[in-house]
């Protein structure tokens, strides 16, 4: 069997597991690059293109970076929401077409990267209301309080979204080039 027989059986070629292992470094990476501006990230644009171009297989350098946060920050409860937070968006990503027109591509990842910012607080509740036992006011005030955050990492996520197009083009350039 060769290597692109067992990537296309669902088995990761080693050449794989190096990529998506410094796909996901590279998310890590770039979210402590980005701490000094709160709430703004480009982790949902590398989400998006992960997704688009590896599908089902984006999962594996998302959950790098998920371990990847748990062992540099601890694995305490904000770590928690991590486990699911970006598979929300992953799972959207994958509900869109594959092939988009390019125009029609970079407003619907700049929105859907836009709309994932926007809704980070809301993802991130129910985790903390069992984690800390919250009564349903309590979240929606822990809610509400953070909805200027949850703005900000909207419009961060939004402008983000424009490098998705041209970042999915240099990754499946890079996918139709490797030899390994």
């Amino acid at each position: 069997m060769t290597t692109s027989d067992k990537s296309k059986s669902g088995k990761l070629t080693t050449g794989e597991m190096v990529v998506f292992s410094v796909l996901g470094a590279i998310m890590f990476c770039s979210k402590l690059l980005m701490e000094w501006a709160p709430n703004i990230h480009l982790l949902g644009v590398f989400i998006i293109v992960f997704t688009v171009v590896y599908r089902k297989k984006a999962l594996i350098p998302i959950y790098i970076f998920v371990f990847l946060c748990g062992i540099y920050g601890g694995f305490s409860p904000w770590w928690i929401p991590y486990l699911y937070i970006w598979t929300v968006l992953w799972g959207v990503t994958m509900l869109l077409p594959v092939k988009m027109a390019g125009r029609v591509a970079v407003v619907v990842y700049m929105f859907v990267c836009g709309l994932h910012g926007l809704f980070f607080g809301i993802l991130y509740a129910p985790a903390q209301a069992i984690i800390y036992s919250m009564s349903f006011q309590a979240v929606t005030s822990w809610v509400i309080a953070g909805i200027p955050f949850d703005c900000m990492h909207a419009l961060g996520n939004f402008a983000a979204g424009i490098l998705a197009v041209p970042l999915i083009r240099v990754l499946r350039m890079f996918k139709t080039k490797q030899s390994f």
